[in-house]
């Protein structure tokens, strides 16, 4: 349980609730994302992602990963969901040799009332059950998103390498 009241649990992929508020926040996620951190470029691009296609295919693969581990994708209720954490299932550990926290969002009217905090301590309690290479739980922060920065490295994250770029044409 959070400070404002929200209630931390495992998110049901046959839920037809579930799906629609995971897909309503995945939406924000990128929007949000893509208009406060890169500009007019970087917003067109993560919004023009969002297709129907898209979609489907993104809510696929989390089922996948929620088959994989039960645990992984998490949802935050307080009168209704809130927010959502998503920390990538131990099989996919070896992507960056450590557990990974793939999105971890709360919408803008629940921020500042404690559900970021148990939506990660959520997090972290996945990441200590996986078997991992490396004893670390990562995340990519954009450097612009100020807020997000500010609210890991409350939480004793530092910075650890460096994500690069490119297109694939």
């Amino acid at each position: 349980m959070s400070d404002n009241g929200a209630t931390i649990r495992s998110y049901d992929p046959d839920a037809a609730g579930d799906r629609r508020a995971l897909w309503r926040f995945k939406t924000a996620f990128e929007t949000e994302l893509g208009g406060t951190t890169g500009g007019a470029e970087k917003s067109t691009a993560y919004e023009a992602k969002l297709t129907d296609d898209y979609r489907r295919r993104w809510l696929d693969w989390v089922q996948r990963c929620v088959e994989d581990d039960g645990r992984c994708l998490s949802v935050a209720e307080a009168d209704g969901a809130i927010g959502y954490v998503f920390v990538l299932p131990e099989r996919l550990s070896f992507v960056w040799d450590a557990a990974v926290v793939n999105e971890l969002y709360v919408v803008p009217e629940a921020r500042g009332g404690g559900t970021a905090d148990a939506l990660l301590k959520r997090a972290l309690e996945v990441a200590r059950e996986q078997d991992l290479p490396l004893d670390r739980l990562l995340l990519d922060v954009d450097e612009a998103n100020g807020r997000a920065r500010r609210f890991y490295e409350r939480h004793g994250f530092e910075p650890w390498g460096e994500v690069l770029a490119r297109e694939l044409r």
